[in-house]
């Protein structure tokens, strides 16, 4: 038989000696704050379970610590897959404090009351997104079992038993229970809650994470899971930031970052910001078209023209420029497109932002400016305007294919979004007049912001005396004519000579005779329509090369 007599401590918690001292079991894998927890747990008179690493950390500073084997009388096995996983932890724990039946036969068992559970969980996540990858063996050895065993069942028992599982609640913990002597049964409910809240919120991402990433990883679902759209949609997110209110002041708005934890971020979670006031909701939709406009460029195709710029306003470029001199050239090409647009806008660049380029943004109304870095001086020079907010997000990637969600009412839609996959080689100039080299990379620059406007859209671009820009964008109309006619407005004199890109086919040659009027001379456009052959004969007849890529650019 078991001897379930432990170890005695003397207690300062009022009417709490010896066995009746608080019990606390902490075992952790993120060590971060443990000692602290324990020393200030232990002068409190608590006595600390724990296991494996965690006792053995505490033991070196000095702690008294009993071993969960010694609770358990059994010793931890398969490599500490099981060391909590036994009636004399859980018992303890769910054991119902204002049940006499429970309290009794807990004490027939010679079980003593666990008060507090301080566990946190095997890095998953954090494995899994490393480069190169682990092998499977190794990502199913970070599959946490006895944690959120442990967790769940405290949380269930929260009224009885406090519950971390975040190092950075340590020290608010610690606040309370010295406001209350030390005294577990002195911490209010809702203090409770609150922990039992967060803890049945880490396992639920942890799980989350546990499902999508092994859809991906195990391999003998590896075809399946290459299709990209998941069989069940499981969404997770980290912790609430509220923003200042939503796309108008009488909505209240968040922002949730993907990483359920702060030391992984992605995508705008891992921006930094400098200078200005907090970002808005509409701001994180900007800044999010911006980044993927800017992405679009990124990448060895676009090596010979280094220096992106890109100029955002709700959500659609009024401005697409790349360089192969200097990013200020890049940026006065992009502003030249609408500058009337361009006000209280949101700039994205692709390099880091050097000083020559804020100079040459001066006092223009920027909202937000997005680059992976600023070099000496250029930050300074953009903070003298007091309301610009400056973000560095280091990590820019091409834009490559990637699922996206979005909520409709009754469920949630899914597709893969990236750059326009085309192969250039074989597209098609299905006009009399042909295109040329200079005329065919035009029309992938024009045909990389056309994916990213929204529908119906047409695009105007020209070669600059250092690289390609937008002259006119007709973003997000009913009636395809009417998107040339907007963006001819906006290019002005400059739409003579341009390229005009189109997202989808044109269904009249209307399109077509107006563009002629406006000084085009090249039309991008997938094809595709039944009318195909009288466009084409619209083209021959004004001399107009047209190039047919294929592929419809839709984006609702």
């Amino acid at each position: 038989m078991v001897d379930h007599n432990q170890p005695t401590l003397t207690s300062s918690v009022p009417g709490k000696e010896g066995n009746d001292a608080p019990r606390a079991l902490i075992s952790v894998y993120d060590k971060k704050g443990v000692t602290a927890l324990a020393t200030a747990l232990t002068a409190m008179g608590w006595q600390i379970l724990s296991t494996g690493g965690t006792a053995r950390l505490l033991r070196e500073n000095g702690l008294e610590v009993i071993d969960v084997t010694d609770v358990t009388g059994h010793p931890e096995v398969f490599d500490g897959r099981v060391k909590t996983l036994h009636p004399a932890i859980h018992a303890a724990i769910l054991a119902r404090g204002d049940n006499p039946a429970d309290m009794q036969t807990l004490s027939e068992l010679g079980y003593p009351r666990i008060d507090l559970v301080a566990v946190n969980l095997y890095p998953f996540e954090e494995v899994a997104a490393q480069v190169p990858p682990v092998s499977e063996s190794a990502l199913i050895e970070m599959i946490d079992i006895g944690g959120p065993t442990l967790v769940r069942a405290s949380a269930k028992a929260h009224s009885d038993v406090l519950v971390v599982t975040d190092p950075t609640d340590y020290s608010d913990l610690l606040e309370t229970l010295q406001e209350a002597n030390g005294d577990p049964t002195g911490v209010d409910i809702s203090t409770r809650q609150r922990l039992a809240l967060t803890a049945y919120q880490r396992t639920a991402a942890y799980d989350v994470a546990l499902a999508n990433i092994l859809a991906n990883r195990l391999e003998s679902l590896a075809d399946e899971a290459e299709a990209t759209l998941p069989e069940k949609l499981l969404i997770s997110g980290g912790n609430r930031v509220l923003l200042r209110y939503g796309e108008n002041p009488h909505q209240p708005a968040a922002f949730y970052p993907n990483s359920v934890t702060e030391e992984e971020p992605t995508g705008l979670a891992s921006a930094i910001q400098h200078g200005g006031k907090a970002l808005s909701f509409n701001n994180y939709l900007d800044l999010d078209a911006a980044l993927r406009f800017c992405r679009s460029f990124i990448g060895p195709e676009w090596e010979q023209w280094p220096h992106c710029c890109i100029i955002i306003k709700h959500t659609n470029a009024c401005g697409v420029a790349i360089s192969t001199k200097s990013q200020a050239e890049a940026w006065k090409d992009a502003l030249a497109s609408d500058p009337e647009s361009a006000f209280g806008c949101v700039v994205a660049f692709n390099t880091p932002l050097n000083k020559e380029t804020a100079d040459t943004i001066g006092n223009h109304f920027v909202e937000c400016i997005i680059a992976p870095g600023y070099d000496e001086g250029a930050l300074e020079e953009l903070s003298i305007k007091k309301n610009r907010r400056m973000l560095t997000m280091e990590n820019m990637t091409p834009l490559d294919m990637e699922v996206h969600y979005r909520e409709i009412d009754g469920g949630w839609l899914a597709q893969t979004e990236g750059a326009p996959i085309i192969d250039w080689k074989s597209v098609k100039c299905v006009s009399k007049a042909q295109a040329n080299d200079i005329l065919m990379d035009l029309s992938r620059f024009g045909v990389a912001i056309c994916a990213q406007v929204k529908s119906n859209c047409v695009v105007f671009v020209k070669a600059t005396e250092t690289g390609f820009a937008s002259v006119g964008i007709g973003p997000g109309q009913t009636s395809r004519v009417e998107a040339v006619r907007i963006a001819a407005r906006r290019a002005g004199p400059r739409a003579s000579g341009a390229v005009m890109v189109s997202d989808a086919f044109f269904p009249f040659r209307d399109g077509i005779d107006a563009a002629h009027e406006m000084g085009i001379t090249t039309v991008v456009q997938p094809g595709g329509s039944i009318r195909d052959a009288e466009v084409i004969e619209a083209a021959n007849e004004h001399g107009m090369a047209m190039i047919f890529t294929g592929t419809r650019l839709f984006r609702h």
